[in-house]
């Protein structure tokens, strides 16, 4: 079967993308807007882009009415923002962030959570989260009347101590983290299924090395 999807709309184009791209991290993003106060919200358009320089993206949509929510505003008002993780046991309190709330509302209150100060940005972390990422915004692109692809810059990452192994070669207990993510419609997967598959050499699959 073949959508074009020029054709079937924004809403089944929406269905189509998020039922087949998935797992998909999320992003729980806190911002800062202009007078300081905080915000909070999850995305799930987010992946990290590469690590020279370290680089992620978040795609963020607006509401055909009502615009863009306060994190796309803060973050091209004041180009920071930390990327926090989300663990299992954390889902609910991400749950509450994403509620539909007016602007200026502190959803990190509602859900009763606690923040911890970044070292180089403005915007705190969520203290429970067993990663985060300050970030500054490199660049916004503007993909459609209603959505923005945020690029940002990573300058520090935030690892729960009990999930490092050794922090001088910067090996983590990835399975400790207990990271959950996006699945289609309200499902969300687990991290703990994995399985191993071994890169494939050149040289071993033909018995000479590639020129």
């Amino acid at each position: 079967m073949r959508f074009d999807l020029d054709d079937v709309g924004s809403q089944n184009t929406y269905k189509l993308l998020a039922a087949t791209v998935m797992p998909r991290p999320i992003a729980w993003v806190i911002t800062l807007d202009a007078e300081g106060r905080l915000n909070a919200a999850p995305f799930s358009f987010f992946n990290v882009m590469g690590p020279s320089p370290p680089t992620v993206a978040i795609g963020i949509m607006a509401d055909p009415e009502r615009g863009f929510k306060d994190t796309a505003r803060n973050i091209l008002d004041t180009g920071e923002f930390v990327i926090n993780l989300v663990p299992e046991r954390l889902v609910e309190a991400m749950n509450v962030t994403a509620v539909d709330a007016p602007r200026g509302i502190d959803e990190l209150s509602l859900a009763g959570l606690v923040t911890a100060p970044s070292a180089h940005i403005r915007p705190p972390r969520i203290a429970e989260s067993p990663v985060a990422f300050e970030c500054v915004s490199l660049s916004s692109v503007v993909t459609g009347p209603c959505q923005v692809v945020v690029i940002g810059r990573v300058l520090a990452v935030h690892v729960a101590d009990d999930c490092v192994l050794d922090a001088e070669r910067a090996h983590i207990d990835t399975p400790r983290l207990d990271l959950v993510a996006r699945s289609y419609g309200s499902d969300y997967v687990r991290s703990h299924d994995t399985f191993s598959l071994v890169r494939p050499k050149w040289s071993e699959w033909t018995g000479s090395k590639p020129e």
